[in-house]
């Protein structure tokens, strides 16, 4: 074979072992591969979250402290579950109250806390005016104490809400009044403790400190 044949031969072999180590090395998965990073995320959310959603409630070390009078007495006491039922309630009687809807009103509230609102409602009433109020966000709510004093389970709940009241009045071609308001106020619920009805009622309402 003549000598150029000879190095065309030589040559030709080199590249081939250069292909097939080329070959072992980029046609292999090396190191972590997209698909792996995909299984190794967390699974993304099931859809788009409402920002305005309640979120969950964290208890803290002093309300921890300020529950255990109740926890002593009624160990099945669930103060997260209590608290999202009293923001419901919150909401309820605030919205009732300003509709004058006796009838939603009255199971939830103690007789004393109902004769008082119905005084305001009937007031409301004397003068011509209707009311309708709105939450511009989910109420705050916060649990300062829950306890109990002989056969009465007792829960204080400070409340934040921002209110938008509408007022409209009884004459004929008055404009409607509009008020955006910051209402901070600490509702008392009670209920007896071994009853059959385990529902809170309203049994006091007080200011508090924004």
């Amino acid at each position: 074979m003549p000598p150029v044949q000879i190095q065309i031969v030589f040559f030709a072999v080199i590249a081939a072992f250069v292909l097939f180590q080329l070959y072992n090395v980029l046609g292999k998965k090396v190191g972590r591969q997209p698909e792996e990073d995909a299984r190794a995320q967390p699974p993304a959310p099931a859809g788009p979250q409402d920002p305005n959603a309640p979120r969950a409630t964290v208890l803290d070390a002093v309300t921890l402290t300020s529950i255990a009078g109740l926890k002593a007495r009624d160990p099945n006491f669930d103060p997260v579950r209590f608290l999202e039922g009293a923001r419901q309630a919150h909401e309820t009687i605030v919205r009732a109250y300003a509709a004058g809807d006796r009838e939603t009103l009255k199971p939830l509230l103690t007789p004393r806390v109902m004769e008082s609102f119905e005084g305001g409602i009937a007031a409301r009433e004397a003068r011509g005016e209707t009311e309708e109020a709105e939450f511009l966000h989910p109420a705050r709510a916060d649990l300062e104490l829950a306890t109990a004093e002989e056969n009465r389970a007792i829960a204080k709940v400070r409340f934040l809400a921002e209110l938008r009241n509408r007022v409209k009045p009884a004459e004929p071609g008055a404009e409607e009044q509009v008020e955006e308001r910051r209402v901070a106020e600490v509702w008392t619920f009670e209920r007896i403790l071994g009853a059959s009805d385990p529902n809170w009622l309203l049994a006091r309402t007080e200011p508090a400190a924004a």
